[in-house]
């Protein structure tokens, strides 16, 4: 039992455990139920005899709100009484329309060389584009795929459904789910016997096929997944883990994220402060070349590097990953200008900088009216990825040529893991 509730949240959530225990009332004490229970804040609430033979059997636990007027009635059917009860439950707030609607871009109305063509239209030439500062050349590049997806496809707001279908729901078992509920109606309608069988009949054979869709939906996944740790993690953790309920209307506010990082940050930061830092001295006869700065690259390696990326879209980008990575050659030279201008320069762009950060629980199980249970996720726009990924290329082979990695480590080296000695 105590597996199964500490899969609950342990906030004002109410919760609810009853039935029959078959443990009499002066046994509960020595069992340890009660100290279990008691120890998930479930409150125990006494009712008078709940069976025929004079015992209390029939147990109700209630957490936060107790149980009132509390009664046994005595049935003819069956050996244990009827108990009743009252108990007061929070009125759920009605969901807001504004998170019912979503707000998109219909890409499927424009193509992707119209994009291009209205983007290089709307940047100056490459000359002149080449001569700006790396601010004003990253703001002018990207403020001009905004534009272009602003005049070429506005957004629309369209309705939202309260839940995705499952993906494993194909048109055929939705055609025996119409049949089923339709026998399911005949039966209650006339009360026949034929139609109830007829109907348990459908019932099973639904339940059969649903299960047989999941079964196959998670095989095929599961198999296309066998290469990637990450993918076989995520899905394993979507059928193992529950969806994590929503943060408290008291947590939504930015403001009491943002003060609280901020207060772990400066506590950290304090940890450091009389931590004394040793300064490794090379020797004069090292034949290790430095690595002072990042080399410039080409249009080529830059293509690849955007083709090769897994096309997240963020918030901030002005343009979905995906069609950027379409048009990309005919905006590779002023990409590839923004990335030149960056590492020579040493500088990472202002907006590249900007990033989109959420809260998520860290555990589902955990309290979320907590926000010390939350850690904070950064959301990168596209092409700031793409540079990092660029300095990483660049580090990494510094690295390795000169022999530098430590022989212990596993993380973030390729074809290394914590299985590999």
């Amino acid at each position: 039992m105590d597996t199964v509730l500490s899969v609950f949240p342990s906030d004002s959530t109410p919760l609810m455990v009853l039935g029959d225990f078959n443990l009499p009332s002066d046994e509960l004490q020595s069992s340890g139920l009660l100290a279990l229970l008691n120890s998930f804040s479930l409150s125990f609430n006494s009712c008078h005899t709940t069976h025929k033979g004079g015992k209390v059997l029939d147990l109700v636990f209630t957490h936060p709100f107790p149980a009132t007027d509390m009664t046994a009635t005595s049935l003819h059917i069956s050996d244990h009484h009827l108990v009743s009860f009252n108990i007061t439950l929070p009125v759920l707030r009605k969901r807001n329309s504004q998170h019912l609607s979503l707000t998109r871009r219909n890409l499927h109305s424009i193509s992707p060389s119209s994009v291009a063509s209205c983007t290089l239209s709307s940047l100056p030439d490459h000359d002149s584009f080449s001569s700006l500062p790396l601010n004003s050349a990253t703001d002018t590049f990207l403020s001009s795929l905004s534009s272009t997806m602003d005049l070429l496809c506005h957004l629309s707001t369209k309705q939202r459904k309260a839940s995705s279908p499952a993906p494993w729901l194909s048109d055929v078992l939705r055609n025996n789910w119409r049949e089923l509920r339709s026998a399911e109606r005949k039966w209650k309608k006339s009360q026949l016997d034929t139609d109830l069988i007829s109907y348990r009949m459908l019932l099973s054979k639904f339940s059969l096929d649903v299960t047989s869709a999941k079964t196959s939906f998670y095989k095929e996944r599961l198999e296309t997944s066998a290469q990637d740790p990450r993918k076989l993690h995520n899905i394993f953790s979507s059928l193992l883990n529950p969806l994590a309920p929503p943060a408290p209307s008291s947590l939504t506010i930015s403001e009491d994220f943002t003060t609280f990082y901020t207060k772990k940050i400066e506590k950290i930061c304090q940890t450091f402060a009389f931590a004394t830092t040793s300064t490794t001295s090379h020797s004069q006869h090292s034949t290790t070349p430095l690595l002072k700065h990042p080399s410039t690259v080409v249009a080529e390696e830059v293509f690849q590097i955007i083709r090769s990326c897994n096309p997240t879209t963020c918030p901030l980008d002005p343009i979905p990953s995906t069609m950027l990575q379409t048009i990309s050659p005919d905006l590779l030279p002023f990409i590839t200008t923004v990335i030149n201008g960056s590492l020579t320069s040493g500088h990472v762009p202002t907006a590249f900088k900007k990033a989109r950060v959420i809260a998520i629980l860290k555990k589902p199980a955990l309290d979320p009216s907590d926000i010390s249970n939350y850690r904070p996720v950064s959301l990168l726009s596209f092409l700031s990825k793409i540079l990092e990924r660029i300095v990483y290329n660049q580090l990494s082979d510094y690295l390795l040529q000169n022999n530098l990695h430590d022989p212990n480590q596993s993380g973030f080296k390729a074809a290394h893991s914590t299985e590999t000695g």
